[in-house]
């Protein structure tokens, strides 16, 4: 099990520094740790439906593509990595490439609904092993897997929800709404027997 990985070891380089001295924010994440370990992550990636992963060339191009799943896609493997199913995409294979010469990655992944961003460091790399695959797909998923991809945790950081808009799940919002409109037409339910007369026909939303 990795030690925890101080902040200026892995985001910060002198650059940012300096940047940082220069702007007056230098001493607060001086004192700063990022996390590190895979399991401690579990609880937020159950709920997490969306990522966006970051890897280079060899020359330091940058390029970012946005994965996606069911809620708890990405999957704790051990203490130090996590992982996910990559599902048949563009063919354009770029992230599979930068990988073959460029292990250095990141993620950053949302839970718009509660508001929350997690920052991960660290090294990736794609495998066709059919039994890791197999342990990565979601049976039930509309969609086949290539390969997967392991990401070993180097750090990570949940960031302040500043800015971070609220978005709902539409199914989720459906479930409100038809749990509402149960409790409503319940309730008049209830009422009308209290009252000695019928509940109004269509329950919720009746004129």
């Amino acid at each position: 099990m990795q030690d925890t990985v101080k902040l200026s070891d892995v985001a910060f380089t002198a650059s940012v520094k300096a940047e940082q001295e220069r702007h007056g924010s230098r001493r607060a994440y001086e004192k700063m740790d990022f996390r590190s370990g895979a399991r401690s992550l579990e609880p937020f990636l159950a709920e997490v439906d969306t990522a966006y992963l970051a890897t280079a060339t060899k020359d330091g191009q940058p390029y970012a593509q946005h994965r996606g799943g069911r809620p708890g896609f990405i999957k704790v493997i051990d203490d130090e990595t996590i992982g996910f199913a990559d599902f048949e995409g563009n063919r354009q294979y770029v992230t599979t490439g930068n990988l073959a010469e460029n292990e250095s990655a990141f993620l950053f992944l949302m839970d718009y609904a509660h508001r929350r961003r997690v920052k991960i460091w660290g090294r990736a790399r794609m495998t066709e092993d059919p039994e890791v695959v197999s342990r990565l797909i979601d049976p039930s998923y509309p969609a086949s897997a290539e390969r997967a991809l392991l990401f070993t945790v180097t750090a990570f950081d949940i960031n302040c929800p500043q800015h971070i808009p609220q978005k709902l799940d539409a199914q989720l919002v459906r479930q409100a709404i038809a749990a509402r409109d149960a409790r409503i037409e319940a309730l008049e339910a209830e009422l009308a027997a209290l009252r000695g007369a019928p509940a109004p026909a269509g329950g919720a939303g009746a004129a």
